[in-house]
This record gives C-alpha cells, sequence and structure tokens, in this order.
C-alpha cells in the first residue's frame, strides 16, 4: 500500500477509535448522551488536525534529518506545544457543547491532569510515527543497497568484459608510439574508471563533480577509439557542482548513447551533456546523443536494459516520486534523456 494512504488510513483510523473508545468507558460509568458524543468527536477532530499539522512541520522543515538529540529536543518542545493547545481546546469544546464547569475544569489539578494526558497521547503518536519512517527508512536503504549491488556487479561486467578492455588497451597501444604523452594519460583514465566502479557502492550519493569527472574519463578513452566520429559537448552551469547525485547514474546514460547510438551510425555523432538549475532549485541533467529509439517493444526493451531500468529503480529507492527520468527521440537525428534531481539533495557544506 502507499505510504501516504496507509497514514491517511491510520490517522484516521486512530483518532476514530480515541473517540469511540472514550464513549464506550464513559458509557459504562452514566451512559452516552449527544452532547458527550459531539464533544469527544470534536476532541478526535482537534487531535486529527493537531497532529496533521505536526507531521507537516516535521516534513517542511527537515526535521527527520536531524541529529538524534536535536530531533528529540524539537519533538519534546513540539509536544508539549501541541498539548497546552490541546488543553485549551478541551476547555473550548466544553464551553461550546455547555459542559464547562468553572469550578471544577480550572482546577490547577484537573488542568495538570488533561495537559499531562494530552502530553502521553502526543507523545505515543510522536512514537508511533517516528518508529514507522526509521523502519521504512531502515527497509528502503536495504533494498537499496540490493539495488546497488547488483548495480555494480552489472556495472563492472560492462566495463570489465573482454570486448571493453581489447578496445582501451588497443586504443592507447596505437598511441605508446604517435603519442607517448597522451598514451600514458589515457592509462590513467582507465584506472580511474576501473577504481571508480569499485568503490562507487559505498556511498548512497556522491558530488556532481565526480560523476563528472568519471565521465569525462570515459569519453576521452571512446574518443580515441571513435577518432572523429565522436564529437563531445558540455554545458554545465556552475551551481550543479554543489548537488550530489547517484553513482554511476550519469555515467550510465553516456554508455547507453554510446552503445546504442553513436557506435551503430557510420558517421558516428556527438554526445552533448547539460545541466541546469529549474525554477524550484531541481537540478536537471540532459544527455543528448546521436541515435533514434525504436519504437517496437524489443528494441525499446534492448536500448534501455539492465542500466536504465536500474536507473530509474534507484532514483526512486533514493527520492521517491521527487525525482524523474525520461528518455525520447529529440528530432530525426537525436536521444534525450533527462533527468530531475530534488533540490533537497543540494549539497550546501
Amino acid at each position: 500500500m502507499d505510504k501516504n494512504k496507509l497514514y491517511w488510513l491510520l490517522q484516521i483510523f486512530g483518532w476514530l477509535s480515541f473517540a469511540l473508545v472514550n464513549l464506550f468507558f464513559v458509557s459504562l460509568a452514566r451512559g452516552i448522551t449527544p452532547v458527550q458524543i459531539g464533544a469527544y468527536f470534536s476532541l478526535a477532530i482537534f487531535y486529527f488536525l493537531s497532529t496533521h499539522f505536526f507531521r507537516f512541520v516535521i516534513k517542511n522543515k527537515s526535521w527527520l534529518e536531524f541529529p538524534i538529540a536535536k530531533l528529540v529536543s524539537h519533538v519534546l518542545i513540539g509536544v508539549l506545544v501541541l498539548s497546552l493547545l490541546n488543553t485549551l481546546a478541551q476547555i473550548i469544546i466544553n464551553w461550546v457543547f455547555d459542559t464547562l464547569n468553572t469550578r471544577e475544569d480550572f482546577r490547577p489539578l484537573v488542568l495538570f491532569a488533561n495537559l499531562f494526558t494530552s502530553f502521553l497521547y502526543y507523545s505515543l503518536w510522536s512514537l508511533l510515527y517516528f518508529l514507522f519512517y526509521f523502519l521504512d527508512n531502515y527497509n528502503s536503504t536495504l533494498k537499496y543497497q540490493a539495488r546497488i549491488n547488483e548495480i555494480k556487479l552489472i556495472h563492472l561486467r560492462n566495463q570489465l568484459n573482454p570486448h571493453f578492455i581489447f578496445n582501451a588497451l588497443n586504443s592507447v597501444r596505437a598511441l605508446v608510439d604517435e603519442d607517448p604523452l597522451k598514451a600514458k594519460s589515457a592509462i590513467t583514465q582507465l584506472s580511474n574508471i576501473l577504481r571508480y566502479s569499485l568503490i562507487m557502492d559505498k556511498y548512497k550519493t556522491i558530488p556532481f563533480g565526480e560523476e563528472l569527472d568519471t565521465v569525462k574519463d570515459y569519453l576521452n578513452l571512446e574518443s580515441i577509439r571513435f577518432e572523429e566520429r565522436l564529437k563531445v559537448l558540455y554545458d554545465i552551469e556552475q551551481q550543479a557542482y554543489q548537488y550530489k547525485i547517484p553513482p554511476m547514474m550519469l555515467q550510465t546514460i553516456v554508455e547507453n548513447g554510446i552503445k546504442h547510438g553513436i557506435s551503430n551510425l557510420m558517421k558516428g555523432g556527438i554526445i552533448e551533456i547539460k545541466c541546469t538549475i529549474g525554477l524550484l532549485d531541481d537540478l536537471y541533467i540532459w544527455v543528448k546523443n546521436s541515435g533514434q529509439l525504436k519504437q517496437d517493444g524489443n528494441a525499446k526493451r534492448r536500448r534501455e536494459g539492465h542500466g536504465i531500468s536500474n536507473t530509474i529503480q534507484r532514483l526512486k529507492l533514493i527520492y521517491g516520486s521527487r525525482a524523474s527520468f525520461k528518455i525520447f527521440n529529440y528530432g530525426q537525428d537525436f536521444v534525450v534523456t533527462e533527468i530531475k534531481i530534488p533540490k533537497q539533495n543540494i549539497n550546501l557544506d
């Protein structure tokens, strides 16, 4: 079940049960009147609205990203404020339903009891909310680790297959006599790619600049193989370097463009990488490559393959619905892959 739907289901069922249970015990003591039904349901509605507002504050102010000590202190203060408001709400509800006993209800002991009871209810709600969040987050982390391990194996298979190594070493060998310095640089670039592939599973996200450096190493190696058939263009906004992205995400898209696009064209083509910041501070990454997406299902599946499907899954696991992935034909000669990374992932350190 969708997490948002589950939240609303539990929220409604929980506070409805609160009202019904209280009415049940009241009925055992002195029977139920319409006034009591209205009062308890009004109180349940206040609990419902106030806890939902509390959830809104937690999410909007990014409390879930706080260190544990800071999170606990903020939650305790929030629960205390809600308890004070709830105590005031109980007085107003009793006044509205004409059940307010000023002599009894304003006694310090009664006010403290109401405050303490409210504090317990809000504390229990907070405990359940954060317990669910951390358990769900732990489960998502396990799923992410399983997926990243799969990505690593697939990438290592693609990068370390004999065909890739053969082409890369042949390209370097051709340069040894012609341009020793360029050959040395090519070996360094190949080493960087292989080392990066081995350590990428340690991180959920990495600085955009590190990923781009690896992509540049890869494209430099491919430029040796394709020579004039491959043209590479970069258009990167400076602010993009402040963001973090999933490791090997951009690399996978670029490899996909080379393998399924440019390598199939006699005249070769271009790879263009463009990064811009949207109106809502989201990072947009465009990779445009020469070629065309085939319309039949089998060809499309071959094009997308494991790399694209796993990229989509990783984006979903890390960002949920806040990220997006699109791949489409651009005119008659190009394919564009568009990825949106949400602004919450920006690195302000």
